[in-house]
């Protein structure tokens, strides 16, 4: 920085001896002239020689009234309350140690300006584990969502179990409250149904209390289900049962109006699952149906589908500027994946075991 100064002092100088004004030229450099005028006095040698004050004010509380105050606001009878609480009754007993304001600025220095109450300490939460999908009855999903009934306030809960994989419906049921017992019920006739062996299946949900209740636990222990669970208030960590709920809810058949009962709800739900899992081409897998896929019957039709856009590029090959559509089928579905580079690898291997395994 010094030698910088007096390179531009050397400079003015040549310029002011060639004939140049000295506050053109500092006006060229983007300097001031007082400011060159002080280079010039010695500072450009000896740096900056502006004296500094370091200030103390008179009136600062001592290291003994600073703990003071601090023991006096972590302590038993003014732990559990504000400055603008404990000054004003400090008062009442003749004492004086603090402003309001020097209160609130110690426990801030002290990083104690939380609300002071007992309260259980923060906990770490830490995204669920990846978990990948390869065929059916691997992954599942599920949830309740409610539907709304003639009685303001009162609902009728649909349970709703999700097959990743092939996005299948593969059990539900409605009743008029919420109980883990009740989903046991629902996930033993499912895994019958479905013929679930014990590990083979992981069943994620969140945190719900029908999700995690005692009933719904011990029913997933004698099923040698695998639990898994979102982190609390992360609807993100349950992406495919928020997604297919908002599926069902936006249909244009969805009634403007309650349902009258349980059983004209059962009925409604009965129809729309039947669509969903057999009319419905879903864009995640492909644009088959989800019991198409569930069945294993997808990769035949995909197939099917590349030899006719292979039969019309022939025909018209300058109408193809590049492939024609994608239409192969997808081999493995992620459930929180981690990045893209971990997810890539996983892929890798699954894809790896199934060549091992042809």
């Amino acid at each position: 920085m010094i030698q910088e100064r007096s390179q531009v002092i050397e400079l003015l100088t040549e310029a002011t001896t060639a004939g140049a004004r000295q506050s053109q030229a500092c006006e060229v450099l983007g300097l001031s002239t007082r400011t060159v005028q002080r280079w010039q006095s010695g500072e450009a040698i000896h740096g900056d020689l502006r004296q500094f004050r370091d200030y103390l004010p008179p009136h600062k509380l001592t290291e003994t009234e600073y703990a003071e105050v601090l023991a006096v606001a972590n302590s038993d009878e003014f732990g559990h309350l504000p400055p603008s609480q404990i000054v004003p009754r400090l008062a009442d007993q003749g004492v004086y140690l603090a402003s309001e304001s020097t209160f609130y600025r110690i426990l801030r220095a002290e990083k104690q300006l939380t609300h002071r109450r007992s309260e259980r300490p923060a906990q770490t939460r830490t995204k669920p584990r990846a978990i990948c999908a390869t065929a059916p009855n691997q992954l599942y999903s599920w949830d309740i969502t409610y539907l709304p009934s003639v009685i303001r306030g009162q609902f009728y809960y649909l349970y709703l179990f999700l097959d990743i994989f092939s996005r299948k419906i593969v059990g539900w049921q409605i009743y008029e409250e919420e109980s883990s017992a009740l989903a046991g019920d629902v996930l033993y006739d499912l895994c019958q149904h479905e013929e679930i062996l014990p590990k083979q299946l992981v069943l994620h949900s969140d945190n719900g209390s029908p999700m995690k209740g005692s009933t719904m636990l011990a029913t997933l222990q004698r099923l040698g289900v695998m639990p898994s669970f979102s982190r609390p208030s992360v609807s993100n960590d349950n992406p495919y049962s928020e997604s297919l709920f908002k599926t069902l809810k936006y249909r244009p058949q969805y009634p403007l109006k309650p349902f009258a009962n349980v059983l004209e709800a059962r009925q409604w739900v009965g129809k729309l699952v039947e669509w969903y899992n057999h009319e419905h081409r879903h864009s995640a897998i492909r644009f088959v149906t989800p019991a198409q896929r569930h069945e294993g019957l997808d990769g035949k039709l995909l197939e099917n589908r590349k030899a006719v856009y292979e039969q019309a590029r022939s025909r018209h090959p300058n109408r193809w500027a590049g492939e024609t559509r994608n239409w192969g089928r997808i081999q493995t579905v992620n459930l929180n994946p981690d990045n893209q580079e971990t997810q890539k690898l996983n892929t890798q291997k699954v894809t790896t075991q199934n060549k091992i395994a042809a």
